[in-house]
């Protein structure tokens, strides 16, 4: 017999003592036996396991509760970027706004801020923020929304009107 047949029939033994793997070992045999104790079958005569129930609910479910949460996660971070907009909305119109701005190059620019009826222009650059003069008061905003819109009889009298 030679060494290559010698390796076959006698495997060497694993490194460490002995004793570690008959421990080991052992302990593997108390959780198998555990398992199947649980599980209602005897260690020595396993029977076989009943066949498991059709998963593709459960998965559905876990997919659908994954697509609520990320829905309510993306909706929030709408909400907290967008809560000034629905604000507004709700019929509390700003009184402070930037009417218009312009560009004068790099980084600086002009700015128009109305507070109320007054104007103001305002001049930004890098070294700050200055009030270069104060514009005539603008006429009085109406409230949008305010305004009546006529009904669909008088729209189209009117409509009427300018085609003749």
């Amino acid at each position: 017999m030679n060494s290559v047949q010698a390796a076959y029939l006698f495997p060497k033994q694993p490194r460490g003592s002995s004793a570690f793997w008959k421990v080991l070992f052992v302990l593997c045999m108390l959780v198998i036996e555990r398992v199947c104790h649980a599980e209602g079958t005897n260690a020595l005569t396993l029977t076989p396991i009943a066949a498991l129930p059709d998963a593709s609910f459960s998965i559905l479910r876990v997919f659908g509760s994954l697509v609520l949460v990320v829905a309510l996660f993306l909706g929030g971070v709408w909400l907290f970027r967008n809560w000034q907009r629905l604000a507004i909305r709700q019929g509390k119109a700003p009184r402070l706004n930037v009417l218009e701005s312009r560009s004068i190059g790099g980084r600086h620019s002009l700015m128009v801020v109305g507070y109320e009826q007054q104007r103001f222009l305002i001049a930004s650059s890098p070294a700050g923020v200055q009030m270069l003069s104060s514009l005539p008061e603008a006429k009085p905003l109406e409230v949008p929304g305010t305004e009546s819109t006529p009904s669909f009889a008088q729209a189209f009298q009117k409509v009427l009107a300018a085609k003749s």
